[in-house]
């Protein structure tokens, strides 16, 4: 059994290396060491411990595992799995495997660490196409968990009530939320709308045995609302709804940016306003982890590009779901839902709308 207060670092991953993956660590020292979390850092012993001899009182905390292989941010994810055996990332989630860690973190080649984990941890779901990746979507209230966000783009409604349990499981695990309340992605709110896949995921859900607060359908404004905690969708509406709250981000940062800096009397509010504009900015760009929901093992992608702030909270991300009942919650459930379409046996033909 993995040790849940060991976190696995590829200590190599992401654009800076060791320098920013230590100096995440070491922004919340104190809350690491009042949790009991150790780490395990997988990559250049010598530079990882030059890192960590700058910061007073982080070497109790850390343990070294050296490597000279890392995974390029360019390489294929085929030629990682091929290749990466005993790289710091593959190091980094083996780990996890032999029981002598609770997560694994990453901040580097996205696609090379979801295909290695795949390979070491299996699936929780044998059928599973790939992990789902997780977007922490800034609202009204906070934060809504929104997945599967592009990693499997053809989903069943099975798969649909998996994302279900795995978000509600991460939700409750990472934001704290007792009942976090569920909604599933649709293109209106009526039992009628949505293509077939929806509908029979709507249906199960419903029946209250795998989420305890569905609250049914949401649409597209609903995300950013204060309605539901989770939100369930497959991949290519997923990936289709980031990239256009990105695209928007931009596109009214832009705009903001041009007509502030149009007259002096604008640049002068921007000077004033800088740090209210630094504030938002941080409010809708959340630089958070983000697990690979339904592998067996805690895998958590940090951002390629995050500064020591953002390394500390995708850290946050994996210590969170290491110290809960994330992982057999999610297995109980999931075992609930085959028990269930077992019993059902094949699915009737849903009927066609005129």
């Amino acid at each position: 059994m993995s040790d849940p207060t060991v976190i696995s670092i590829d200590a190599m991953g992401g654009d800076f290396g060791p320098p920013v993956i230590v100096a995440g660590i070491a922004e919340t020292l104190d809350t690491w060491r009042a949790k009991g979390v150790r780490f395990l850092l997988h990559g250049d012993q010598a530079r990882i411990e030059a890192e960590v001899a700058k910061r007073p009182g982080l070497a109790s905390l850390c343990d070294v595992q050296h490597t000279d292989q890392v995974i390029a941010n360019d390489e294929k994810p085929a030629q990682a799995v091929r290749r990466g055996k005993g790289s710091s990332m593959w190091n980094a989630v083996e780990a996890i495997r032999q029981g002598a860690a609770g997560a694994a973190l990453s901040a580097g080649n996205s696609g090379a660490l979801m295909a290695i984990s795949k390979l070491i941890l299996r699936m929780v779901v044998p059928d599973l196409d790939r992990p789902a990746f997780v977007a922490p979507w800034p609202s009204s209230h906070g934060i809504t968990t929104v997945l599967d966000v592009g990693a499997n783009i053809d989903c069943d409604a099975s798969r649909l009530v998996e994302f279900a349990i795995m978000g509600a499981a991460f939700h409750r695990a990472v934001r704290g939320v007792e009942e976090p309340r569920v909604g599933l992605l649709n293109v209106g709110e009526e039992d009628q709308k949505g293509h077939e896949a929806v509908r029979e995921a709507h249906a199960l859900l419903r029946s209250g045995r795998f989420v305890e607060d569905y609250r049914g359908f949401v649409e597209g404004n609903d995300i950013y609302g204060d309605v539901v905690d989770v939100i369930v969708t497959d991949g290519f509406a997923g990936n289709v709804a980031l990239k256009t709250a990105e695209g928007t981000e931009q596109f009214i940062r832009a705009e903001l940016r041009s007509a502030l800096s149009a007259t002096l009397l604008g640049r002068l509010a921007g000077f004033i306003g800088q740090s209210s504009f630094r504030r938002m900015r941080q409010r809708i760009e959340p630089n958070r982890g983000v697990p690979l929901l339904g592998l067996n093992g805690i895998v958590v992608k940090a951002h390629g590009g995050a500064d020591a702030r953002g390394l500390a909270s995708a850290i946050r991300v994996a210590v969170d779901l290491a110290q809960s009942d994330y992982a057999s919650e999610i297995r109980r459930n999931l075992e609930n839902l085959t028990a269930v379409l077992a019993e059902q046996g094949p699915a009737e033909p849903a009927e066609k709308l005129g």
